[in-house]
């Protein structure tokens, strides 16, 4: 099974640079997208029939503030259960969220807040990811594994990011910030990525300015977060590191069938 998430940063600018194509030679069965930008019905026709016909299942999470936030997960089977957001009206209104369950685990498709440069929203962060740390704390303790995939907005070590020294007080490499990964970790959750490849470097993200992407100065923020319980069955993750489309690339998540 091959799960990917991918912050598209506008889901109509990326298909507008070649973004199905891409998806299509991958054939994912889950699809995972964030910071969509947009309501269903603003997709180009031509588009969202193409992402129909080859994804029968698709739910959309949009924000209720236009061309903002929002999330997508398209998937090839339906899953048992879907539904949109966390349950805290906070958050669900910017779109963040959306679970779905397969047998054998729940998949939490999200687009964690930023802290925004003057760091305003970083509470606000930090409370989502105390909240989803709850259902996946409530889930765990009723034997389900979880899988947690998207834009984390957080560097957690220094490996993770170009210039560590630079950010230290940055939103997204502040200390109060990294700790949550610590403790999903703590809570029997794993970053699969640096699990498998500790000494990897690879990032996700990278800023339009400065020619960063060219000179690979970036950021891994996006994530697989796996219960340690589906460890055996991973068979890779995958950074598409050369991928355009978005400041963000796709990340791909292979269990073994």
């Amino acid at each position: 099974m091959k799960l990917i998430t991918w912050n598209v940063n506008g889901v109509r600018a990326c298909l507008g640079k070649g973004m199905l194509d891409w998806v299509e030679a991958q054939a994912p069965d889950v699809l995972c997208l964030q910071e969509i930008k947009a309501k269903p019905e603003q997709i180009p026709e031509a588009d969202r029939h193409r992402m129909e016909a080859f994804f029968p299942h698709i739910v959309w999470n949009p924000a209720e503030r236009p061309g903002y936030s929002g999330t997508g997960t398209l998937a090839l089977q339906t899953p048992d259960e879907s539904r949109q957001g966390l349950g805290y009206p906070e958050f669900d209104v910017e779109g963040r969220a959306i679970e779905s369950r397969y047998p054998g685990f729940w998949l939490f498709n999200l687009y964690f807040p930023n802290g925004q440069h003057d760091h305003g929203r970083v509470p606000y962060k930090l409370d989502f990811y105390a909240r989803l740390l709850e259902l996946c704390d409530e889930l765990h303790a009723q034997g389900e594994k979880v899988i947690l995939c998207g834009d984390f907005n957080t560097s957690h070590r220094e490996i993770d990011l170009r210039n560590p020294k630079e950010n230290e007080n940055s939103t997204g490499f502040l200390p109060e910030e990294r700790v949550w990964i610590d403790r999903y970790i703590e809570h029997g959750l794993v970053d699969i990525y640096r699990l498998r490849y500790p000494e990897r470097v690879q990032y996700t993200w990278w800023t339009y300015r400065f020619n960063a992407r060219l000179r690979n100065i970036g950021w891994r923020l996006d994530y697989f977060m796996i219960s340690q319980a589906l460890v055996e069955q991973v068979e890779d993750v995958i950074i598409h590191e050369e991928v355009p489309g978005s400041d963000h690339c796709p990340v791909s998540l292979i269990l073994k069938k």
